[in-house]
């Protein structure tokens, strides 16, 4: 990203606070933010992820006095606006109203200084590159799927998960030089990542095509990785899958992924989960839920009924006159949450029908039909159309 992108950018506004707001205003707006556009809430949401990384963006610059500093005067040196018009004192050409206009200037060129120096230090480096030196690339973000059981998607657990993804080349530890020598400053740009051109009155900035923006120079490319400093490998990691992660969710993994270049950062690790469905247990948002059959008699007369949980079975008490599909909560014992709460378990009970009655229980039964006073449709009795 250019430097003109980072002024142009409103980091106030995208954290969506005034520009003299303190830092622990800035702090606030940032957590409240990020909670909710946190990609774990928001899966498969491209729209909240991009905002995701805007206001993490802007509160790395703005919660750091340094940067903030360098931002502001950056932005009320070139104005909110971007580059507009041209500037005065340069060593450039002629633009329009009579100022000297030089982009090249904005980078520092050879000499140092200039714009290039306040994004040096807002983002780590030369260029505007953040998290590496000059010409260094963040890595790309990996995808990888794992299958788990329906007591590890409730409770957590911590799985192995073998990817096959670039990797820093072993050969050459990453500089994309062969063994035995090294990378050297690129002689069209002088290693400053940028070369000018004329054009219409005004001197324009772009990367370096001689060494695409880097800075340096691999004469002779590593044999492995062919210059590029990385190679396919195949890593094992371990991976921890937090409890209460649901079916189809992904997680991000930060710094899991794919290596940076030129000492750039790794990107992200981003693990599609598969749950394997129970034979038994089933769940409702951060419940876990269960049908349990009962006996008429225990039904009607009132019954203690040993209930099976994802641990150790627990004791259900069933009250006298429990109609078939009541549902009963048993607390705590559901999907464990980031709070410290779990969910509950939703015990539901269903009256049991034999399919077949020896000769005893048939004759139980016809002199209790016989002595039962209660009819159960005596609330339809009379409804018509």
């Amino acid at each position: 990203m250019s430097a003109r992108d980072y002024v142009e950018k409103d980091y106030y506004a995208a954290l969506g606070v005034q520009k003299d707001a303190p830092t622990a205003e800035i702090k606030k707006a940032y957590r409240k933010l990020a909670r909710d556009l946190h990609p774990d809430k928001n899966p498969d949401n491209k729209a909240a992820e991009d905002k995701f990384k805007a206001v993490s963006e802007a509160y790395d610059v703005l919660s750091d006095d340094t940067k903030r500093k360098e931002y502001d005067e950056a932005r009320s040196l070139f104005g909110s606006g971007g580059f507009r018009g041209g500037f005065p004192g340069g060593g450039g050409q002629q633009g329009p109203g009579g100022f000297t206009f030089d982009l090249g200037d904005l980078f520092g060129g050879q000499q140092g200084g200039g714009i290039g120096d306040v994004f040096g230090g807002l983002f780590g480096g030369q260029g505007g590159r953040r998290g590496g030196g000059r010409g260094a690339h963040r890595g790309s973000d990996l995808e990888a799927e794992v299958t788990i059981a329906f007591g590890d998607a409730v409770s957590g657990a911590t799985v192995p998960l073998r990817l096959s993804s670039p990797g820093t080349c072993e050969t050459c530890a990453g500089s994309g030089a062969a063994p035995g020598t090294a990378p050297k400053t690129c002689g069209v740009c002088n290693g400053a990542g940028v070369t000018s051109r004329n054009q219409g009155g005004f001197a324009f900035a772009e990367p370096c095509k001689a060494c695409r923006g880097s800075g340096r120079v691999v004469e002779t490319p590593c044999p492995t990785c062919r210059g590029t400093g990385a190679s396919t490998k195949e890593r094992t990691l371990t991976v921890r899958i937090p409890a209460g992660v649901k079916d189809g969710q992904k997680i991000r993994l930060a710094g899991r992924g794919g290596p940076g270049d030129r000492g750039g950062p790794a990107g992200d690790l981003l693990v599609l989960v598969h749950v394997t469905p129970h034979a038994v247990f089933g769940r409702k948002g951060d419940n876990v839920t269960i049908t349990v059959p009962v006996t008429f008699p225990e039904a009607a007369l009132g019954a203690n009924i040993s209930v099976p949980t994802l641990d150790a079975p627990v004791t259900l008490k069933v009250p006298a006159g429990t109609s078939s599909g009541r549902t009963f909560r048993v607390r705590g014992r559901g999907v464990a949450k980031k709070t410290g709460q779990a969910g509950d378990l939703l015990v539901t009970v269903e009256v049991a029908v034999p399919a077949r009655l020896n000769d005893e229980a048939r004759e139980a039964l016809e002199k209790y039909a016989a002595a039962a006073e209660h009819d159960p449709r005596e609330h339809l009795k009379g409804v018509t159309r």
